[in-house]
């Protein structure tokens, strides 16, 4: 929103687990007028009752829903590429399947080349190099540290 001054009409790519975080994105991107573009390995895909309702709601609003097991296309047109923890809590026994399932889903520059002109990243914190590389964490693009701090004023 302050970046973009407005949220109705952007692409949003999530690239990663199926996770809480990507459940509370599909919940409301539709609703806020954005466009979702998913990509997750195959088995840690988002849960099918979010995945249903994500779907009404992008019929309802008039918004763009993709899910794929392909980061480049997911990444293709987005205004806003997001990642988060690939192991979360509870998760650290599956670390080395985890890892190795998530090969390729790493957000770099070469996944950025098809995104928008404008694209920016985002990471709720704290961010693994695995999910990350540093190129895009520390570039211009990343908001990540303003996204922190406005997480402090939800509190």
């Amino acid at each position: 929103q302050e970046h973009y001054g407005g949220l109705k009409g952007l692409t949003v790519t999530w690239i990663g687990d199926g996770n809480n975080v990507l459940h509370s994105i599909m919940t409301s991107a539709a609703k806020l007028g954005m466009h979702l573009r998913i990509a997750t390995p195959r088995g840690f895909e988002p849960d099918l009752g979010i995945t249903k309702i994500t779907e009404e709601y992008s019929k309802e609003y008039g918004t763009k829903l993709l899910l794929t097991t392909d980061p480049l296309e997911a990444a293709d047109g987005a205004n806003v590429l997001v990642t988060d923890t690939w192991i979360s809590m509870g998760q650290e026994e599956e670390k080395k399947e985890r890892l190795k399932a998530f090969q390729g889903y790493q957000i770099t520059m070469q996944t950025a080349k098809s995104a928008a002109s404008n694209w920016i990243f985002l990471h709720c914190l704290p961010r693994k190099s695995e999910e990350v590389d540093d190129e895009v964490f520390y570039s211009p693009r990343s908001l990540v540290f303003q996204e922190a701090e406005n997480r402090k004023w939800t509190i």
